[in-house]
């Protein structure tokens, strides 16, 4: 058993790229400009944090509007070519996923997705707690 636990720990160790994960896990993309008007504040430009870090949710978050304003801690765990930055950043819900159906779970202004995926991909695996 001792055996098995250390060859587990080196695997980690080794591929860098295990994680505990303590939140829920879906996907994230990213969706471009022009971020107004939003189903949460319309046109006002303050709804949006600083560094741009906020995001539309997908049907299961929306919650009936009630996840505007909402904060979720959230990191990259996987995707196509290794995307993944080892960076959490803490984002705001401004909007309702502009695309129906929604293509992922939390969609990403670009600065939110470029700050824990390289651009190479379009979709992650992500970690977010609120």
């Amino acid at each position: 058993m001792a055996l098995l636990i250390l060859a587990i720990l080196i695997t980690a160790v080794i591929s860098k790229e295990a994680y505990f994960v303590y939140g829920d896990i879906g996907t994230a993309s990213y969706y471009n400009p022009p971020y107004i008007p939003t189903k949460c504040d319309g046109n006002r430009e303050e709804q949006f944090p600083p560094g741009n870090l906020f995001v539309a949710v997908s049907e299961g978050l929306w919650d009936n509007g009630a996840a505007c304003g909402r904060r979720y801690r959230l990191r990259c765990l996987s995707g196509p070519k290794r995307p993944c930055k080892r960076r959490t950043i803490d984002v705001k819900v401004v909007d309702f996923c502009p695309f129906t159906p929604c293509p992922s779970t939390i969609m990403l202004s670009r600065d939110a997705f470029t700050a824990i995926a390289h651009k190479h991909g379009r979709k992650v695996n992500i970690e977010y707690i609120q």
